[in-house]
């Protein structure tokens, strides 16, 4: 390098550096400043692109979402929504004139040229999902009606009145899967609806209750229109005990409600979000190939429309497909898919089943065209950068939104560095490592492990607040993807089945032992957290390692015979313990209440009452235990929440209460409110 440009180099890291330096701190507060983008929507000729933006105000607990839209090339940037009114669900009319979207549990749409919002129609029971038409006259989307109204507004308005007159006093349940996540299923019923714009009508076209919104396996989309606009698929599952099968089947029907099939029979695992090649001949859509595993390998699979064969197509890719969009020539179907820590984008080719990846290694989260050739518009976010919308073309990426410059200019947004640690089996285990703010290499810091949960899920390079709000007090924290994680091969994901605290806990424990290695990790300064199995694996912790200084568990399973009989999704539990506790011994030889003699970290426990998927008496009972024991612990439980407390309403506190928790035991930055003083007076109102 010549001295010249040597000097600019080093002139340009110093300024980098100073300018770093004199950022602030990434707080919990700031966390409420970050403009939550969406996937973008793109119009059919392909020349404006929809997509929502979130903000939020922490004093009031409240969220606002608004509808932008802009041309494809970013310029002419316009709102649709009013201020503290929440639009959502944006898609556009065939005719390229009219966007619709919903407002308030109504569908209205914006006229484009004129800039007029019309209310479309309401259904009192609610609209959920809603599509339209290839040809613009139809809307289909769901929603829970009583069985003896059909789409009877009048009736269902006084059922609905009649059982909201007062708090039910008693829940009667004939079947399982009686609740599920967070909310208890009444005796109404999951309905495909045909919406008529001409004639204004409503048609009962189908019932399934894999329509539920609480039913999310797969993905978002549950039906979708043929090109003729003649047709609707849709996925349904006919099993009796729904609690104990995941065996959703694909269905065609005619609009009227006619003539509908089963296309999927054959295949007893799950099968669902389907989408019709713009040609007609295919419907495109995910299939999984082991039955009640819900964490099989999403597969593209094509069932053609004219000879009823199907056909895995991505059968030699070995991870999960996410989103799926066929290419306007239907010549090849684009999807994007977990991938080593990200969810690029990829292709498969119909007539060769050529695949390639088409973006470069990025945390896509939705993605839409009109015509590939012209452009892929896309949300991605990255550990130190939140989502903004994209376009990729020719083989490189261009930013089109920048809802959040202006915060991350004065807000010291942390990123991630990577590394492969050996672990378990002699694998290769990826680890996300974020510093923290004015990262000194001369000092040293105290360190928080931070298990993901799913278990069969990914850490990715995404932002995260759990990324930014810790490093932003003092710590330096590690995000790793160990055994059981998706991105890394269905082996890699299934080795985690019928082994829970073994190769995972065995990659933790190496993970562990190369991090004390690094000059600026403080090894006497280690804590430790994790959510949902993540939670589970804390309290393994509790069991198998005296290393960390403290831990904490949220929604983590501690007992796991009374997990089995609390659970809701018992396909969960069936498959990934190996059976029943009467004929599996996981239940057993996995379970940390089996091992309390071996006791003694502090910990934090955080757990939603409304938690059907872990119920909150697993946080209760691991709580009484360790207090019977002596042990430092503190019980938070979220009154309103189930497995996902409330991003505005509760995750302040639960920020707080760890950054209480790790500065007691562990030294960094103190929390910047007291947590008792938050549930007495900043939440938990009516």
């Amino acid at each position: 390098m010549k001295p010249a440009l040597q000097k600019i180099v080093i002139l340009f890291l110093i300024l980098s550096c100073v300018a770093i330096a004199q950022k602030k701190p990434f707080t919990i507060q700031d966390l409420y400043e970050v403009k939550m983008v969406g996937s973008p929507v793109v119009s059919p000729n392909g020349d404006k692109i929809a997509f929502t933006v979130t903000d939020y105000e922490l004093e009031k607990s409240k969220s606002y979402t608004f509808i932008y839209f802009m041309n494809t090339d970013g310029t002419d940037l316009k709102t649709i929504s009013e201020k503290e009114i929440n639009d959502y669900n944006p898609f556009w009319a065939p005719d390229n004139q009219s966007l619709y979207f919903q407002r308030e549990g109504k569908l209205f749409s914006y006229n484009i040229k004129y800039g007029n919002t019309e209310e479309i129609f309401g259904f009192y029971p609610g609209i959920s999902d809603p599509i339209i038409s290839p040809d613009g006259n139809l809307i289909a989307f769901h929603s829970e009606i009583y069985p003896e109204c059909g789409i009877d507004e009048a009736c269902n308005k006084n059922n609905s009145e009649a059982a909201e007159s007062g708090p039910l006093q008693a829940y009667l349940a004939d079947d399982l899967l009686f609740r599920h996540w967070n909310t208890y299923v009444d005796d109404k019923i999951p309905a495909l609806i045909v919406y008529d714009l001409n004639k204004k009508s409503f048609k009962e076209i189908a019932h399934s209750e894999w329509l539920r919104y609480t039913f999310m396996l797969g993905g978002s989309v549950k039906y979708s229109f043929s090109p003729d606009s003649k047709e609707i698929a849709f996925i349904k599952n006919e099993e009796k005990n729904l609690a104990a099968s995941i065996n959703s089947d694909m269905w065609i029907v005619k609009v009227d409600g006619s003539d509908a099939i089963n296309i999927t029979k054959e295949n007893l695992a799950w099968d669902g979000y389907p989408v019709y090649s713009p040609d007609g001949k295919y419907i495109a859509y995910k299939k999984q190939l082991i039955p009640d595993y819900e964490a099989d390998r999403y597969r593209i699979a094509l069932y053609n429309r004219e000879t009823g064969t199907i056909e895995n197509i991505t059968e030699n890719f070995d991870y999960t497909v996410n989103d799926i969009k066929w290419s306007d020539d239907s010549k090849s179907i684009y999807f994007n898919a977990d991938y080593e820590g990200y969810s690029p984008i990829f292709n498969v080719n119909i007539p060769s089943r050529k695949l390639e990846q088409v973006s470069e290694k990025e945390s896509v989260f939705g993605f839409d065209f009109a015509d590939s050739k012209d452009g892929i518009y896309y949300m991605a976010r990255w550990v130190h950068k939140p989502g903004e919308v994209y376009k990729f073309q020719n083989g490189g990426s261009t930013q089109l939104t920048n809802f959040n410059e202006e915060f991350l200019s004065r807000v010291d947004v942390r990123p991630a560095e990577q590394l492969w640690i050996t672990g378990a089996d002699g694998k290769k285990v990826h680890v996300f490592l974020v510093k923290p703010h004015n990262f000194d290499p001369d000092k040293k810091y105290p360190l928080i492990l931070n298990v993901h949960g799913g278990p069969q899920s990914q850490w990715m390079d995404s932002f995260r607040g759990d990324w930014q709000v810790y490093p932003g007090s003092g710590y330096i924290v590690a995000f790793p993807n160990p055994h059981g994680s998706t991105g890394y091969g269905s082996k890699f994901t299934e080795a985690i089945s019928g082994d829970w605290g073994g190769k995972v806990f065995e990659d933790l424990m190496h993970i562990t032992d190369e991090l004390e290695k690094l000059p600026y990790v403080d090894k006497d300064r280690i804590g430790a957290m994790g959510w949902s199995y993540g939670g589970y694996m804390m309290n393994w912790f509790q069991v198998q390692t005296k290393r960390f200084k403290c831990l904490v568990s949220m929604m983590g399973i501690y007992d796991l015979e009374s997990m089995w009989g609390g659970t809701e999704e018992l396909w969960f539990v069936n498959w990934d313990l190996r059976g029943q506790p009467w004929n599996s011994e996981d239940y057993i030889k996995w379970s940390p209440s089996n091992f309390v003699e071996n006791f003694s970290t502090p910990t934090l426990i955080i757990h939603g009452k409304k938690d059907f998927r872990v119920p909150y008496l697993q946080a209760v009972q691991y709580f009484t235990t360790l207090k019977t024991l002596g042990i430092d612990s503190r019980l938070i439980l979220f009154r309103n929440d189930g497995h996902w407390p409330n991003h505005v309403r509760s995750m302040p506190l639960y920020y707080n209460a760890h950054l209480e928790w790790f500065h007691k035991y562990l030294g960094g930055e103190p929390a910047p409110y007291d947590s008792k003083k938050m549930v007495k007076n900043l939440i938990f109102r009516e």
